[in-house]
């Protein structure tokens, strides 16, 4: 800092120093003081505003060098906030105050933000190893027989771990892609059958529809919800019996496959998580993007599952997942 800079700083105090001197002169010299006093305190009026200054600067100096120490050694600087020292002065500490506030708020998204880039880099690379089973899958169809009914589902389970990726990448401004208008459940729920055809067929399960309601809402997003469910049911209830239901708001899917343990329950729509059942395969974000999907939607999503039993999602669309109307 240079002390120009803590001259400028300095402004009122110096002003009030100098109208001080001013009346000291006026009042010294109507009260008939002699020459020796009156210039004395002039003087010294001076020396106490320069040693001020001169002090004040050093401590400035001396205290600016310290912090700048801090700063170097540090290597994230938002945590300087966190090492500065507590100001004597009654103003500074407030000041401190406020941006010490300011400093943890800063770190917190700091901290949200880094591990929210470790999440998703941690996704990415069990993406990549995930979709590395398909592709290796194509190759060696290719390679051998050539068979159009293995290669389609090997390209449906790419395209689908692809169509994952994008939800998930989109998730951080998911209302810009809403596009919500009235829908028709019982063509949502045979698109999403329809596209997994190839997998639900090479794990042997049937699946029954019925019922229909419309509803406004994002149709793109519930088909997908529906095709990760489905594509669960190929995964780990292979020869099960899916059934998809609408009645009036309330979307349902259920299979009799061998269900959730209870423990696992609570967890399912937990980011990352896996369970027993998908330790080997998976990424175990498909149901967590689910859940975040709904919560944008205003969806609300039960899960009931016993073990042996088979699994049930329950999907009620009421004021805030849309309007609903007669199919």
């Amino acid at each position: 800092m240079k002390f120009g800079s803590y001259l400028s700083s300095r402004a009122p105090q110096l002003c009030l120093c100098g109208c001080a001197a001013v009346f000291w002169g006026i009042f010294a010299y109507f009260a008939g003081a002699n020459a020796v006093l009156l210039w004395g305190g002039e003087i010294f009026f001076a020396a106490f505003a320069l040693a001020w200054l001169g002090i004040g600067f050093l401590f400035a100096e001396k205290r600016l060098a310290r912090l700048e120490k801090l700063k170097e050694g540090l290597r994230e600087k938002y945590l300087l906030g966190e090492l500065l020292p507590r100001p004597a002065d009654a103003a500074e500490r407030e000041y401190f105050d406020v941006m010490k506030e300011v400093s943890r708020s800063a770190i917190g998204a700091a901290e949200d933000a880094r591990r929210e880039k470790e999440e998703y880099r941690e996704y990415v690379e069990r993406w990549i190893h995930e979709i590395r089973t398909p592709l290796t899958a194509c190759s060696l169809i290719l390679a051998g027989s050539g068979d159009p009914v293995k290669l389609r589902r090997e390209l449906r389970r790419a395209d689908n771990l692809t169509e994952t990726i994008l939800y998930y990448a989109r998730m951080q401004d998911a209302a810009a892609d809403r596009k919500i208008s009235p829908v028709h459940m019982a063509e949502i729920a045979d698109e999403a059958v329809q596209s997994q055809r190839e997998l639900l067929i090479a794990a042997g399960i049937s699946v029954e529809t019925e019922g229909d309601f419309s509803v406004c809402t994002d149709g793109k997003a519930v088909c997908f919800i529906l095709k990760q469910l489905l594509v669960n049911c190929a995964k780990y209830c292979k020869g099960c019996r899916v059934k998809i239901k609408a009645a009036v708001g309330v979307l349902s899917l259920s299979d009799d496959g061998p269900g959730i343990p209870a423990h696992e329950l609570p967890r399912v729509t937990a980011r990352g998580f896996t369970g027993a059942a998908g330790k080997k395969a998976g990424t175990g974000m498909g149901l967590y993007i689910v859940s975040e999907l709904c919560r944008g939607l205003g969806i609300d999503m039960q899960i009931s599952s016993a073990e042996g039993q088979g699994t049930e999602f329950s999907f009620s669309f009421g004021a805030e997942g849309g309007i609903l109307t007669k199919a």
